[in-house]
């Protein structure tokens, strides 16, 4: 099973952390004008043995540059006040996530085989 989640984004206070289980997946990004700030709404799985890690996001208004390594997710327009908020994720965390994942595999992979016979 699976299920969306919703996550308010501060847009002037620099990273946002979210802690995502694996394999989520964005959905949207969309500026409420009612709460006057940036959300995202991720699919995460709801399996328990899903393990969940801290990702964390920034929000960028228009023209504002930001690190080649942040990976852009979506925009969020605020329709009354003519501004366009961009939603980044921080890729060098998952990077690093994912060559922890990758050592781990290949720890597995030179371990000497165990016979069962």
């Amino acid at each position: 099973m699976k299920t969306i989640h919703k996550y308010r984004l501060e847009a002037y206070q620099g990273l946002n952390n979210l802690r995502l289980r694996d394999g989520f997946r964005i959905v949207r990004a969309e500026y409420l004008v009612t709460e006057k700030a940036v959300f995202l709404w991720v699919e995460e799985p709801l399996r328990a043995d899903v393990a969940s890690q801290q990702y964390n996001f920034r929000v960028a208004l228009s023209g504002e540059p930001v690190p080649e390594h942040y990976c852009y997710r979506g925009t969020a327009l605020d329709p009354f006040g003519a501004e366009a908020y961009h939603v980044f994720e921080v890729m060098e965390q998952r990077r690093e996530n994912m060559a922890g994942g990758r050592r781990e595999m290949e720890q597995l992979r030179r371990a000497p085989a165990v016979n069962a016979a």
